[in-house]
């Protein structure tokens, strides 16, 4: 068994989308969880050397950005509140694909092959949020264009 993880994903919205749901407090907390029924707060200072704090319930995730290049790339740690674990190291680059935008999700650093799977078991449905929320958004979108009203911000 591997010590990192790698995901692949074609997202259905454009890069700018996509990385805002990575960037964005109000967005992060609509998805950035994998249990939906945990109360979610997020606090981001997207920038290289600001920091992140990602509440999950009782669990607590906290980081530093490493790397900003909007829309292509975020990287930022990633330790757990009260965990003796190594720090890790999250990536995400994103491009344009013909039918949204190409993910790749590397989470790397893990000391032990268990602590990798267990990550990659929280990711997946977290990532499924993050496609579930982009395709209701491109959908409302395209009901209030074809209404002839202008999209909402969101």
């Amino acid at each position: 068994m591997t010590t990192e993880i790698r995901i692949e994903r074609v997202l259905p919205a454009t890069i700018s989308r996509v990385y805002d749901a990575w960037t964005r407090a109000d967005l992060m907390v609509r998805w950035y969880c994998p249990n939906p029924q945990l109360e979610l707060k997020v606090q981001a200072d997207v920038r290289v050397g600001g920091e992140y704090v990602v509440e999950m319930g009782p669990h607590v995730v906290r980081g530093s950005y490493l790397e900003v290049e909007p829309p292509h790339r975020l990287v930022f740690s990633w330790a757990w509140d009260g965990s003796a674990d190594e720090i890790s190291r999250v990536q995400v680059d994103l491009s344009e694909v013909a039918d949204g935008t190409l993910m790749i999700l590397s989470h790397t650093g893990f000391a032990t092959a268990e602590n990798a799977a267990n990550h990659q078991m929280a990711w997946e449905p977290e990532l499924q949020r993050l496609s579930d929320l982009l395709a209701a958004d491109a959908e409302s979108r395209f009901v209030d264009s074809d209404r002839g009203e202008a999209p909402s911000s969101q």
